[in-house]
């Protein structure tokens, strides 16, 4: 059996009253003006006729698939648009890269989320082979207390010893095998040369609380509630993309430039 998407009877109906609108007098067509036994006359008609054209209901809903596709991407694009000074320079995510670049990559990450970590490489490759990306990366903790308590320790990295350490530290987390907690993440300050000491006494600050705060809310706005989600120039991406594919979409970005 073949599963079709969900898709609702009324556009089914559109489909079957388009194709059966080539033979059938527009009058007959108007489904407010029919009494009830000819509603369900021609609702036997329309049954009749998609059993007896199936592809109908695969071009409906192909159909469908790229209207929500086009109304998916414009949203997205405003979403950007109406967001982008907060989510390329909000003064206080981190940033990389080259800091004057002419694309800007903005990604919003959890350091216990699976894709984030496939994503981390694919993101470094990026950077290595185009020399004018700009990175900013969001902290978005959205997967439990572990989580939350990951992104803490970053800022609060960022905050007791400067960019080069968070990133430092953002690097180790991602690839951090246990549960975040004092003794371990101590454990991972004092081996990347920190002070874990007054690393913990940060995570608690208002500072800390405020940009965690501060990005969730924008997340919110931008509709994003899964790890990791981009936005590469003016487009915004959900989910995994491996480098060949933000190449090609920023080398499409840069030619319209142009």
């Amino acid at each position: 059996m073949i599963a079709f998407p969900q898709i609702h009877l009324k556009t089914l109906m559109m489909a079957a009253t388009a194709a059966l609108a080539l033979s059938a007098p527009v009058h007959a067509l108007d489904l407010d003006s029919m009494t009830d036994a000819e509603r369900a006359a021609f609702g036997e008609e329309v049954r009749a006729y998609l059993l007896e054209n199936p592809s109908v209901i695969l071009e409906a809903i192909n159909v469908l698939e790229q209207q929500q596709h086009v109304a998916e991407a414009q949203r997205d694009e405003t979403l950007v648009q109406d967001n982008l000074a907060e989510l390329v320079d909000d003064g206080v995510s981190w940033v990389g890269g080259n800091p004057d670049g002419d694309i800007t990559l903005v990604e919003f990450m959890d350091y216990r989320c699976g894709y984030c970590r496939r994503a981390a490489p694919e993101v470094a490759k990026l950077l290595a082979e185009d020399g004018n990306i700009r990175l900013v990366i969001k902290e978005f903790p959205i997967l439990g207390e572990a989580s939350l308590i990951a992104s803490r320790f970053a800022v609060a990295t960022k905050l007791v010893a400067g960019d080069d350490a968070y990133k430092a530290m953002h690097d180790a987390l991602l690839d951090f095998p246990g549960e975040p907690n004092e003794v371990s993440l101590s454990r991972l300050a004092n081996g990347l040369g920190y002070d874990a000491e007054a690393i913990l006494a940060k995570m608690d600050d208002e500072a800390v609380s405020s940009e965690l705060h501060r990005t969730r809310a924008l997340a919110q706005r931008m509709a994003i509630s899964g790890t990791p989600s981009f936005v590469l120039g003016d487009e915004l991406l959900r989910g995994f993309l491996p480098a060949d594919q933000m190449k090609q979409m920023i080398a499409e970005q840069r030619e319209q430039r142009s």
